[in-house]
């Protein structure tokens, strides 16, 4: 008899079956050669079972039957798939032995398990492990393929994470719902991530901005010319500010301390999931979800990366020879010049940077491969390239600078300049040009933090040079008006990087050692998990910022006040992604796990069922749409299905194994935020907003209220456009400003600073009643 390969994808299966029967004959759904037959899952062909399998009056939602903790979980197949799964089902009796060729990974463990349970099968089990879909890896792979129990442990995170998930979800998510008639989706990693974005959006409203004032003067001397900072404490008055600029231009100073010293910049590290996907996002604007797929067709279809799916920026000691190989592959095509440049020798085992391996667990550090791209679409060339000008870069040395610190006094006043002198480019050769000029290569340039701090002007045209004993004289002085900012709203890159470290805000230093190496989720499963609170209702885009609807935010209140703060916290799911890492090593028990999940969610729904029912209007007209009439009623038709399928998905992972669960969860639930022009914040848990005016857009009977972003009409639901943003041109527009455009059509006279420095007085005046759009009309003094 032959041997049955269980892929986890088609593209996979037919890459594996090249390899090793590179003569089978295709029929479709499998391959068939002298030895093997090669055959696929599609992701997964099975899921835990929904409640009403075990009792039909769980398809009534009712907080009473709560909780839901079954003795066995049931598997089921995904109705879309069963054809596939029947497929495996018959090929494994024409089998002797099975190979286990779904990825290398807890997920690929998990799919290939369920199907092991669901079709009963019993032959001995061999497991394919690689990092890579070349020949090379594949052969290698199955030259020494391991025995399948070296992975059970393995296994049992995978269940014991899958069937944890289901029991938060199924039971706090049905809590909530029925305890509060609206549906409402909790997880134990989707909700505490929801948290993070509600805490952020709270710290941005309480933001009081304070305005202050910067004086800056440029100092000659011996044809050197550089610009420094006043120092000490923060002007407040632009009297004062204005005065002292006045008072040190033209005249001579002296530098009262001068610093030189070498400093080296080693090359970033190398690419895990997480980290592409923040710099895709940053760069390109990609999505994680986006990248994440972009990355496994790289992997996957096109065979010219590592596995994506990993959490390690090192490599092992067995990964330096083949890094030489793709260096040498590299020098012939697009990236021959930067390939030819670098150094061989700079990558080796005792390169800590590169080589490390205690911190590779599964798989290494993503890498391109010893296969040629063919054609690849311009979004997949784009996340290729920072893939392989990442692995370059290690091939080189470190940039090299000279960092300049010069204190300079005039008139009793300090001035602070910090130079970054370019020495050697080193590494930085390989970055493309854009990141180049954005790094300083280029020309001179400055930059700031989120506090408004003067960071080094970087010098790479030419160098720098003062002679301290010898006096400057201050040709030029400036003074400009400041505002300190407010936390920014989080984007999907900066939301990957909260999550990935969210265990080291935690205050128990214990707890906080222990999830070092924990966060919200695992890097193959936060895309989805950001991908669910969009299809959910709790999560908009405004262009790459996410902003929380008023759905997302009462929930998170509501949980917080049900004394289930917990589920809102990156404690427990770090504590949970800990376990199940100790459960996978072998170092703790799956049974110890799920007793304390089971008692976790009974304490959730003994609280959530004293907890004060929502108010009627605390989440938006929308969202009650989907559940009926009173607690436990079942939506109609097919909505009831869909309802349970969409509050239940408790995690990223969840939703990758359920049916459709996301896009139906959308539906059912609607959101606020999505309708209308600005996201209107609740100041209160009934949502009340204050009346600021009415709205001036003819024929239209609506109110003006206050939202993050801006002030929009209560009619937006029946069509009305009218918003006026709270920034305009620079200028912040205040409830007064609001009223006086609404009243009167303009505002009072205002100075705005030109980019020369200049001001300008100008009236910010009401243009379009029926839009809000706004112009300025200058004032002639």
């Amino acid at each position: 008899m032959k041997t049955l390969v269980i892929a986890e994808k088609p593209d996979m299966g037919r890459t594996i079956a090249a390899v090793i029967e590179p003569k089978a004959k295709n029929n479709r759904s499998y391959l068939e050669g002298e030895h093997y037959i090669i055959t696929w899952a599609i992701g997964h062909l099975l899921g835990l079972a929904e409640p009403d399998a075990y009792d039909t009056k769980y398809k009534r939602w009712n907080i009473a039957d709560l909780p839901i903790i079954p003795d066995q979980f049931k598997i089921v197949p995904n109705p879309k798939t069963k054809d596939q799964l029947k497929i495996i089902g018959e090929l494994s009796k024409r089998a002797s032995a099975i190979v286990n060729a779904c990825d290398a990974g807890r997920e690929g463990q998990y799919i290939f398990a369920l199907i092991q349970q669901q079709l009963k099968l019993r032959q001995p089990v061999k497991r394919l492990w690689i990092s890579d879909l070349t020949a090379a890896s594949i052969q290698k792979g199955f030259d020494g393929l391991k025995d399948a129990s070296e992975f059970d442990n393995l296994t049992h995170a995978a269940r014991a994470r899958s069937e944890a998930d289901w029991l938060i979800g199924m039971n706090a998510s049905r809590a909530f719902t029925t305890r509060h008639n609206a549906l409402l989706s909790v997880g134990r990693v989707q909700t505490p991530v929801l948290a993070l974005i509600y805490d952020r959006e709270i710290e941005i409203e309480a933001f009081q901005s304070q305005t202050f004032y910067e004086v800056a003067a440029w100092f000659r001397q011996e044809g050197v010319e550089y610009r420094g900072l006043r120092q000490g404490d923060k002007l407040t008055d632009p009297e004062a500010a204005e005065a002292i600029a006045a008072s040190v231009k033209g005249k001579t100073g002296r530098i009262t301390k001068y610093e030189a010293k070498q400093t080296k910049e080693y090359p970033y590290r190398l690419y895990d999931l997480t980290l592409l996907q923040r710099e895709a996002n940053a760069k390109f604007g990609y999505g994680a979800k986006k990248t994440l797929d972009i990355a496994q067709a790289l992997y996957e279809k096109h065979k010219v990366i590592s596995y994506p799916r990993t959490n390690s920026n090192y490599v092992t000691e067995q990964n330096i020879e083949g890094m030489h190989k793709t260096l040498n592959l590299l020098k012939n095509g697009t990236y021959s010049d930067l390939a030819q440049g670098a150094k061989p020798e700079l990558v080796h085992k005792n390169n800590k940077g590169v080589c490390n391996p205690s911190r590779v667990e599964d798989h290494h550090a993503i890498l391109p491969t010893l296969k040629r791209p063919g054609t690849l679409s311009k979004d997949e060339q784009n996340i290729y390239d920072l893939i392989v000008r990442r692995f370059l870069s290690h091939f080189y040395p470190p940039a090299e600078y000279k960092q300049h610190t010069v204190l300079t006094e005039v008139e009793q006043h300090q001035f602070k300049t910090s130079v970054k002198e370019l020495l050697s480019l080193g590494w930085k050769v390989v970055l493309s040009s854009s990141d180049q000029e954005q790094g300083g290569t280029g020309k001179k340039k400055t930059k700031k933090n989120n506090n408004e701090e003067e960071e080094a002007e970087e010098w790479t045209d030419k160098s720098f040079s003062v002679q301290p004993e010898l006096p400057v004289q201050c040709t030029k002085s400036e003074f400009k008006e400041k505002a300190t900012q407010p936390p920014k709203s989080y984007t999907e890159g900066t939301l990957l990087k909260a999550m990935e470290s969210a265990g080291k805000q935690i205050e128990n230093e214990e707890l906080r050692d222990a999830m070092k190496d924990s966060g919200l989720g695992t890097p193959a499963t936060r895309a989805a998990t950001i991908e669910r609170l969009k299809n959910v209702g709790y999560i908009t885009m405004q262009g790459k910022k996410m902003q929380l609807t008023l759905k997302g935010r009462t929930a998170i209140e509501l949980i917080r006040r049900a004394g289930v703060d917990l589920l809102t916290s990156p404690e427990m799911t770090g504590q949970w992604e800990r376990r199940l890492y100790q459960i996978s090593k072998g170092e703790a028990g799956q049974d110890k796990f799920m007793e304390n999940v089971k008692k976790f969610t009974m304490s959730i729904i003994d609280k959530v069922k004293v907890q004060a029912p929502a108010p009627a209007d605390a989440f938006g007209e929308d969202t009650r749409g989907g559940r009926g009439k009173g607690k436990g009623a079942r939506s109609k038709g097919s909505g009831a299905k869909s309802s349970t399928t969409a509050a239940a998905g408790s995690s990223a992972s969840t939703s990758r194994a359920s049916s459709g669960a996301s896009g139906n969860g959308r539906s059912a639930t609607g959101t606020v935020a999505a309708k209308s022009k600005t996201t209107v914040s609740a100041s209160s848990p009934s949502g009340a907003r204050e009346l600021l005016a009415s709205c001036p857009a003819p024929g239209c009977t609506g109110q003006i209220i206050e939202g993050k972003k801006g002030y929009g009409c209560t009619r937006f639901k029946e069509g009305c456009g009218f918003v006026i943003w709270k920034e305009y041109i620079g200028k912040k527009i205040t409830s007064t400003m609001l009223k006086a455009l609404i009243d009167k059509g303009s505002t009072q006279v205002l100075a705005f600073k030109r980019k020369d420095g200049s001001t300008v007085k100008a009236r910010i005046v009401l243009q379009d009643m029926l839009t809000g759009k706004l112009t300025a009309e200058k004032v002639e003094t």
